[in-house]
């Protein structure tokens, strides 16, 4: 039997219109691929993020060594804290005669207790610490708190800077 044209015509529109459109995962799998790379990246382990307030401003440096997971002291203009607890006044600290800050040395003998046993490197380097000290501190601040972190037995000693990037300048004698 033979169709005529109209037929024809409505048979292929009825056609259309049943017709499932397929997903095209293509597209979508690229999107996630970009977005996995760019977490990665951005989310990697050797970076380790210091958390300091707004009270701290850390000195410059161009140095390239990255800093290592460790016990934190931080000193502003007006205390001192030692892992987000507040160990004393900077005040207290300059007012003692003593080489060394009692409730510091305290504090980090407590920790040290709650730490893990010292591996090899760690009884020749001692533990390691570092020190989130603003700017503006005097030296005899710092000289005090690395004393009293010595005294402690933390001897492996990191000072917190920001970095920025060497100037290409050469420099004339």
């Amino acid at each position: 039997m033979k169709q005529s044209q109209r037929a024809k015509r409505m048979a292929r529109h009825r056609g259309r219109l049943n017709f499932v459109p397929k997903l095209n995962l293509v597209p979508l799998i690229d999107c996630f691929t970009l977005l996995i790379f760019f977490l990665l990246i951005n989310y990697s382990a050797e970076v380790e993020v210091l958390h300091t307030d707004k009270s701290v401003k850390l000195p410059t440096s161009i140095s390239d060594t990255l800093p290592k997971e460790n016990l934190v002291v931080m000193v502003n203009a007006t205390e001192i804290v030692v892992s987000g607890r507040r160990v004393g006044s900077v005040s207290d600290l300059m007012a003692n005669t003593a080489s060394t800050f009692e409730p510091l040395e305290a504090e980090l003998k407590y920790l040290a207790s709650k730490a893990a046993p010292l591996n090899d490197e760690e009884k020749t380097n001692g533990r390691s610490i570092t020190i989130l000290g603003d700017k503006q501190i005097p030296y005899e601040q710092l000289k005090k708190l690395m004393a009293t972190c010595v005294a402690a037995d933390y001897r492996n000693i990191s000072l917190a800077v920001m970095h920025k990037e060497a100037s290409n300048k050469a420099t004339g004698g």
